[in-house]
């Protein structure tokens, strides 16, 4: 009991550092300070991925993602350099006459969702980013501390301690909070719960997505930098499968995008400061 408590509170503390953390760069609101940040963050799950997978030579892996992330910084819709990444990547497997699939899935998970992540300050806003973040947090929060209270019935064979009652607590929490940030940021409350409700069942299923990748590698995490998480990838799995969907929505519903404009300001405000 001691050291499940231990456990619990090594994993509110970072939890609550994270989200510091987060808040502290949604206040900052700089282009570059967001960017430099989730490219530390995507160069961690790079290397996570690398190793539960066992590729022995991964330099090229990180050579096409380094690419793709410095071009993100430049486009109004980075997502979409992911194709530019796999047919580079692909081109130069068939010249070799050397076909590696494992080595291509680290370009489609993480460095693929994590530049949907980087779509929402920079082409959306920094208000839809932390629509993200609240909504993906208090899901995976409440998802966890139902599931280790009331939670009994098994949600998948794929992650034997996520629990149907845990599940149904994030979903709620998720689309209550959803709803009341989506509303703060001038999202109509049908809209809200729409894009809160599916967003929130992304992160869950992110989430397991990411159990059935360790599942298969036979780990039981994908690291250990995070005291009382894990790795990286366990601590952004659902927001990876979340930010592709709420992309995808925002998108639907024609959403205005930010102006590219700003990413240059920013970058001429680094250059005075020199």
């Amino acid at each position: 009991m001691a050291i499940n408590n231990f456990i619990h509170n090594e994993r509110l503390i970072t939890g609550l550092a994270l989200l510091a953390a987060a808040l502290f760069v949604v206040w900052l609101d700089f282009a570059f300070v967001t960017w430099a940040i989730l490219g530390v963050i995507l160069g961690a799950a790079i290397y996570e991925m690398v190793k539960m997978l066992k590729i022995e030579e991964p330099l090229m892996i990180y050579i096409y993602a380094a690419a793709a992330w410095i071009l993100a910084y430049f486009c109004a819709h980075p997502q979409m350099l992911v194709f530019g990444i796999l047919v580079l990547a692909v081109s130069s497997m068939v010249f070799k006459n050397s076909m590696d699939y494992k080595s291509l899935f680290p370009l489609i998970y993480p460095l693929a969702p994590m530049l949907f992540v980087l779509s929402l300050p920079q082409d959306f806003g920094m208000k839809y980013f932390v629509w993200l973040v609240f909504i993906v947090g208090i899901t995976d929060t409440a998802a966890f501390y139902a599931g280790k209270t009331i939670g009994s019935t098994p949600f998948s064979p794929v992650s034997p301690k996520k629990t149907l009652e845990g599940v149904y607590s994030g979903l709620v929490a998720g689309v209550i909070l959803g709803v009341v940030v989506g509303i703060i940021i001038d999202v109509n409350f049908f809209t809200a719960l729409f894009i809160s409700l599916l967003v929130s069942a992304a992160s869950i299923f992110g989430d397991l997505f990411e159990s059935y990748l360790k599942r298969s590698a036979g780990i039981k995490d994908s690291g250990n930098i995070l005291p009382g998480h894990g790795g990286m990838l366990d601590r952004a799995d659902g927001y990876l499968f979340g930010a592709i969907v709420l992309v995808i929505l925002l998108n639907l519903f024609n959403v205005n995008t930010a102006s590219t404009i700003q990413m240059l300001e920013d970058m001429l405000k680094i250059l005075k400061q020199w």
